[in-house]
């Protein structure tokens, strides 16, 4: 009988959702399904639906998409770890990590992240459902979430710390009904969604008085942790190394070394001798200056003559043209590995992000298709890859001061941080950069950590990494939980 309910419940929300543009406010479809992952098989429920979003009188003013999953066999849910996971964008809907990182469901792509076809879906042997429930949510204009009320305040939802505010209270609400307050929960963003997470960690605490044993920061953005000048200039290059060795465009003696023996050398160099180079500027003397150009292209893969042309400042567009520029391609943003080809090859910025237009031929297909046919959530609202969330307000970002803050006053908080050594839009060393600036006084930094992996924004496109990925988040929950009866305190 409880099969037939979920099965006519379904069938009632398919119905109406089908026949409507405008998604509805409350719903759920759930349905039954079995996996094996990391060597366990077992049954889990999928629920994919919406819960509103209220004004301080009650009214309704938009609706968040959401798919919960949770494994069937638990018989103590108040022990069974939560992951709350965010994309970023912060247009963003939450299918990247959905159907690629930690879901029971992965897009069909080689092992190196490369679209295949027929585009679907397969069984992921790797997700982290074995050891913890997930909830994958869309934020407004993202994925099938959508403002209900046309008169509503976008600056309600579209702003570093309105984005932060809402979706705080809207979590209480997803907490209460699917009752797991008790269970240790995680935060885990990606992108932009680091920013969220990181900004949320904070605010639940503080406002929902909801407290997280972990936050798990994907290729994290700069955290509203300030660098302007010299420091934005000099932190690229270790990412500027990395990419270069990939494309064999090192020196020998560099490039003979592994990725990871390699990289804390350009590290050194660009904290020790590159940062106050810049810094310098024309106040650099001339013999200096070109020592310093001879190793920034030694690490680089970059002509001497290019640094020089440009006073030792590579923006990452012109790197992206430049490396490759004499084989008449260019490198990709999010993933380096990745490679283009422009109308021209003069210019100082690629015409296109070849690792982005990749991504979307093989996400896109893949997610329509599952939710319509596995998870039965049939709707003609358009799943957003990316919406409409502008204009967006960036001021006031103290995200990264305010996760340390709920660090500080949270004992069991832990973070772990997990980065592509080929990202070059939110690069592992500016990540590295972050967690020195969180946290100066290096109290926390047994509580934090630093996970690198040889691919892109997305390092978990990669099946090497995918499942590297997933079992770091293992080993953190494991980590992250307290002994029984340990208490929070210092």
């Amino acid at each position: 009988m409880k099969h037939l309910f979920f099965s006519m419940l379904a069938v009632c929300f398919i119905s109406i959702t089908h026949a409507q543009r405008i998604p509805l406010a409350d719903s759920a479809v759930t349905t039954k399904h079995q996996i094996t992952a990391n060597g366990q098989k077992f049954s889990y429920t999928a629920k994919a639906g919406t819960q509103p979003v209220w004004d301080n009188a009650g009214k309704v003013l938009a609706t968040v998409h959401y798919t919960y999953y949770y494994r069937d066999d638990i018989q103590d849910r108040n022990k069974r770890p939560l992951v709350i996971s965010f994309n970023g964008g912060p247009g963003s809907g939450s299918v990247w990590m959905h159907l690629a990182y930690t879901g029971p469901r992965l897009l069909n792509i080689d092992d190196e992240g490369y679209p295949l076809q027929p585009y679907g879906v397969k069984e992921n042997p790797y997700t982290i459902l074995d050891v913890a429930d997930i909830v994958f949510i869309d934020p407004v204009n993202t994925g099938f979430s959508r403002i209900l009320d046309e008169k509503a305040d976008r600056s309600l939802f579209f702003g570093i710390n309105a984005d932060i505010r809402y979706l705080a209270e809207w979590l209480n609400t997803f907490v209460t009904r699917n009752n797991r307050w008790a269970s240790p929960k995680y935060l885990i963003g990606e992108s932009y969604g680091t920013t969220r997470v990181s900004g949320l960690a904070h605010e639940l605490q503080n406002n929902q008085w909801m407290y997280l044993n972990g936050v798990i920061l994907v290729s994290p953005t700069e955290l509203g942790i300030k660098r302007d000048g010299a420091l934005e200039k000099a932190l690229r290059w270790p990412y500027y190394a990395a990419a270069a060795w990939f494309h064999k465009k090192l020196p020998s003696d560099l490039q003979s070394k592994e990725l990871e023996a390699m990289l804390p050398e350009v590290e050194q160099f660009t904290m020790d001798e590159l940062l106050p180079a810049i810094a310098k500027g024309s106040s650099l003397d001339a013999n200096s200056k070109a020592a310093i150009i001879k190793k920034m292209a030694r690490y680089s893969g970059l002509s001497e003559t290019v640094i020089a042309q440009n006073n030792m400042d590579i923006s990452t567009n012109l790197y992206w043209k430049e490396l490759l520029r004499d084989q008449g391609m260019t490198i990709g943003r999010l993933d380096s590995r990745y490679l283009g080809i422009d109308m021209r090859d003069g210019g100082e910025r690629p015409d296109f992000n070849a690792e982005l237009t990749s991504w979307l031929h093989s996400f896109t297909p893949a997610i329509n298709y599952y939710y319509a046919n596995e998870l039965k959530y049939k709707s003609d609202v358009k799943y957003n890859m990316f919406g409409n969330v502008h204009p967006w307000d960036n001021s006031n970002d103290n995200t990264g001061y305010n996760l340390r803050q709920a660090m500080a006053a949270n004992p069991f908080l832990h973070v772990m941080v997990q980065s592509g050594y080929y990202d070059g839009a939110c690069d592992y060393f500016n990540a590295k950069y972050n967690m020195w600036q969180m946290d100066p006084s290096g109290k926390l930094a047994p509580r934090m950590s630093f996970k690198g992996y040889r691919s892109g924004h997305m390092m978990y496109l990669r099946k090497e990494d995918l499942i590297k990925a997933n079992e770091d988040i293992r080993q953190f929950i494991k980590l992250s939980t307290p002994k029984p009866d340990q208490a929070a305190k210092y």
